[in-house]
């Protein structure tokens, strides 16, 4: 990992930019948990059925690139307050989604409108941080783990004297 990495992502971290992305992210969790166990919930139950398999869908895939989002806001903070190292940020594992789920058809007037509104937002969301990601671990997060990797063969080659 180089030196200007770790400081384009502590900068990155430490922003203005990043606190308002988290904060936008963790409150969209929160409003669409609360409408998903409450009103959506009975509004759902009001539809008939197509339309109910259609918001199951729907708020599945709602919920999952929510979490995805969370999953990775929750990374980054894990960074700027030192609880994970850059190089375990970099891993595959932390990247957020990029699979294309499914989406239900929505096109009919019965669909909730809050739902509507959430999916909208949760997408825009999804997308911003899905450029981040892309732009922050990129290159420079693969060009780190192959460092990691590397490194880790080093000392093992030197521990049992192949180095």
């Amino acid at each position: 990992m180089t030196d200007e990495f770790a400081a384009r992502l502590n900068d990155f971290t430490a922003s203005e930019l990043f606190s308002r992305n988290f904060r936008e992210g963790m409150d969209l969790v929160e409003e669409a948990a609360a409408y998903l166990d409450g009103p959506g919930r009975e509004e759902s139950r009001a539809l008939p059925r197509n339309s109910a398999l259609a918001y199951a869908g729907e708020s599945m895939r709602l919920t999952t690139r929510l979490m995805q989002v969370a999953s990775w806001l929750l990374v980054q903070r894990a960074v700027r307050e030192n609880e994970m190292t850059i190089e375990d940020a970099c891993d595959d594992k932390y990247r957020l989604g990029t699979e294309n789920l499914r989406r239900a058809d929505l096109t009919n007037d019965e669909t909730p409108a809050t739902l509507l509104d959430l999916i909208r937002r949760t997408d825009q969301v999804f997308e911003r941080i899905s450029r981040l990601d892309d732009q922050i671990y990129g290159e420079a997060g693969r060009e780190a783990q192959t460092n990691a990797v590397t490194d880790q063969h080093a000392k093992l080659s030197a521990a049992f004297g192949r180095g």
